[in-house]
């Protein structure tokens, strides 16, 4: 007697992948809303990794309180810092309003100097007059233009807001990672799927890129935004948290924050005396352009890709996908470009 099982026939098959695909597409489907998150999460167990192993080891091989202390001491360094922040910011929002309901008409007349400013001066000098003389009628005068800029304000800190949400939760999902023993071997198992024998090189590509992008775009947008906060209270600039927060949210979108800066500038020719207002300004002016070091400095440090093809990235993935596009966008783009390099080798290169 034969017991071998039937050849399935072609319409078997055809039928069998059909139904696989839909279930793929269908479980991608169900997934598309928590992929940014997932993905960070795997990407932050990979490079937290070799630290969680550290700290495991040296607390007696308990991976689950090595994981609860890391994930622990980074949401601390995300939501305190948050915490003071926005507390600061709705005490000068409330403090703001209050003067504006008690005292609406406050709006000093504009300094004859601030027509000496180059190219902006006196645009700028008309435009204060004209707030000065009737608020009223320059916001009816232009009140598209102060909408579409309060839409895009209000939209870089939404995301901005959406972001440090993501990053939470992407920190809880890498800290359930983490206590897997195989996390590390499953990530990286992951990469050899996609490069073969080059997983291990991708994989630690991804870390270095992380570490890049973390460094280059926050730690950027952080330090720029401390730089100009310090000018903001020794200059005396009201509302100097509101100012700082607007500073980091320009420095993560990759908005110039000399927008910001040029604002302070007008204060201090309006309320300072020359000498003064041009120090202020100068400092004011070299602390808005040192992202210009920064840049490369902290965004290309370390990183094993040239810093165009990670700058490409960051713009492109925060545009496609948001915050957490910063740093996917960011790694996407620089494993593609090493395919592509591999892709372009010489023959004899791959045979060698």
């Amino acid at each position: 007697m034969n017991n071998s099982s039937p050849t399935p026939s072609f319409y078997d098959m055809t039928l069998r992948m059909i139904f696989l695909l839909i279930i793929i597409v269908w479980c991608l489907l169900i997934l598309t809303p928590f992929a940014s998150v997932i993905l960070w999460g795997l990407i932050l167990a990979l490079a937290l990794l070799p630290l969680h192993r550290y700290l495991s080891k040296k607390i007696g091989n308990r991976p689950k309180t090595a994981s609860f202390i890391i994930i622990f001491c980074f949401l601390l360094a995300v939501i305190l810092p948050l915490f003071i922040v926005i507390t600061s910011l709705v005490d000068e929002v409330t403090e703001l309003k209050s003067k504006y309901i008690t005292d609406p008409v406050t709006i000093p007349m504009p300094d004859e100097k601030i027509k000496a400013l180059p190219l902006i001066g006196h645009k700028l000098y008309d435009n204060w007059l004209a707030i000065a003389t009737d608020k009223d009628a320059f916001v009816v005068s232009h009140q598209e233009q102060l909408v579409e800029l309060g839409k895009v304000f209000m939209r870089g800190i939404l995301s901005a807001v959406g972001g440090v949400i993501q990053l939470i939760l992407s920190l809880c999902i890498a800290g359930i990672l983490l206590v897997r023993e195989d996390i590390g071997p499953g990530i990286r198992n992951f990469f050899k799927k996609i490069a073969g024998n080059r997983g291990d090189e991708f994989a630690d590509l991804t870390i270095k890129i992380v570490g890049s992008v973390v460094k280059g775009v926050l730690g950027e947008g952080f330090v720029l935004a401390l730089l100009h906060g310090v000018v903001f209270v020794l200059a005396g600039v009201p509302y100097p948290g509101i100012l700082t927060l607007a500073v980091f949210v320009f420095a993560v979108v990759q908005i110039p924050a000399v927008i910001v800066s040029l604002g302070a500038v007008a204060y201090f020719f309006a309320t300072k005396e020359t000498m003064p207002a041009v120090i202020w300004s100068v400092l004011m002016i070299l602390v808005s352009l040192s992202d210009n070091i920064l840049t490369p400095l902290m965004l290309g440090k370390g990183a094993p890709v040239p810093m165009v093809v990670i700058f490409i990235g960051v713009i492109g993935g925060f545009v496609l996908s948001g915050f957490i596009g910063l740093f996917t966008g960011a790694i996407v783009m620089s494993l593609g470009y090493k395919l592509f390099l591999e892709w372009i080798k010489p023959e004899n290169d791959l045979a060698e």
